[in-house]
């Protein structure tokens, strides 16, 4: 199944479409840009909102399964504790996101704190001036997020040895694929990741519920059949980022959805799923470059 190519969102197709030509440039930052990023053996803190949460959730997974150092990935809202010797990474792409810019506020006289930014003339960006490694490059006009968030994973990734030397030409092929169900025909779409394949499969479901206003779940892979499953029906699409364990498969293919899996990168698959989530929104009538009740940055404090 196809893109349509009319109607709204052309902001966010062209976006979108961009994303392999945009990791290109990030896997081909400056060394000194790259060295800003947290060392081996460091303890690592990243935080975000949103969309940069997940970002954060999935460079944890990979930093920890490396044995490069404790990471993990925090809410600002939800963050309780700090250890003096973690080096806190920021992600954001206004630059402006108030809980974000408050932690930064907080620590920055007694922590080392770099950020990833897609704008520098902004709070975020005054505030980190000497330690952001900035991708404007990749800044967007949607308000919903594609190529930012996944280029600053690629950098991430990259960052660890863990961009993988097929990750472009992968983004490349989710462009080429066909869609896996026709839009019109699905009701509920689940994504099913494991490891850092879990902050992917969050990242997707709030894509579409972010463009399309559709239902979708996330969960990791080995957890899906811990109650959720019992929400799959006919018009569910089940997709499996990366690990397809039969068993899982077997009794999902028992409630009539439909499985949908490829061997393309988690990452990569990124780009079918935004494909997916424009085509969703088109088919609702939705423009998902202006989503309703969102905005660009969350300015107000919690």
């Amino acid at each position: 199944m196809n893109d349509r190519v009319d109607g709204p969102g052309e902001i966010t197709r062209a976006e979108l479409t961009s994303q392999p030509d945009i990791w290109a440039q990030a896997l081909d930052l400056p060394a000194e840009q790259l060295a800003l990023l947290p060392a081996a053996g460091e303890k690592v803190l990243v935080v975000g909102c949103g969309t940069s949460y997940y970002v954060g959730d999935a460079y944890a997974y990979l930093r920890n399964d490396a044995g490069l150092g404790r990471t993990r990935a925090a809410i600002p809202s939800e963050m309780t504790w700090v250890d003096d010797d973690e080096h806190i990474v920021v992600i954001s792409r206004s630059g402006t996101t108030a809980d974000v810019v408050e932690v930064v506020e907080r620590f920055r006289d007694t922590h080392r704190i770099t950020a990833l930014l897609g704008d520098t003339d902004t709070p975020l960006g005054r505030l980190c001036a000497d330690r952001t490694v900035h991708l404007g490059f990749a800044d967007e006009q949607s308000i919903v997020q594609t190529r930012f968030a996944t280029t600053g994973l690629t950098v991430l990734r990259s960052s660890i040895g863990a961009a993988p030397e097929t990750l472009v030409a992968d983004g490349r092929a989710a462009l080429a694929l066909d869609l896996p169900a026709d839009p019109a025909t699905l009701r509920h779409v689940v994504f099913l990741g494991h490891r850092w394949g879990v902050g992917v499969a969050y990242e997707a479901a709030l894509k579409v519920r972010e463009s399309a206003g559709f239902w979708t779940e996330s969960y990791p892979v080995w957890e899906y059949q811990h109650g959720p499953i019992s929400c799959a029906g006919e018009h569910s699409l089940v997709w499996f980022l990366d690990d397809v364990p039969e068993s899982v498969v077997a009794d999902v293919r028992a409630t009539g959805a439909a499985v949908y899996s490829n061997d393309l990168d988690p990452q990569a698959n990124l780009v079918l799923v935004h494909r997916l989530a424009l085509a969703l929104a088109l088919e609702a009538g939705r423009n998902p470059d202006t989503p309703p009740f969102l905005n660009r940055s969350v300015l107000a404090t919690s």
